[in-house]
């Protein structure tokens, strides 16, 4: 997966609960936020986790695309 960089503006308090969270859980400050996001999007139904052990996403409607695919495969 490819990753883009991507300046961020946040509130130091949000940046500082953000950061003792990551030392919580063992991950980088990125990678807990990326966290918090990609749980975000999945929550709101914008994306779907192609898979739970790896971290990629794909849009919603590829997925649904995909498993009709499969389901008429059967």
């Amino acid at each position: 997966m490819s990753k883009k960089a991507y300046p961020l503006r946040i509130n130091e308090q949000v940046l500082a609960a953000l950061q003792r969270w990551a030392d919580d859980d063992l991950r980088s400050l990125n990678a807990q936020i990326e966290y918090v996001l990609r749980d975000a999007l999945v929550k709101s139904g914008r994306v779907k986790l192609v898979q739970k052990v790896v971290t990629d996403i794909e849009h919603l409607e590829d997925a649904v695309e995909s498993e009709d695919a499969e389901k008429n495969d059967e």
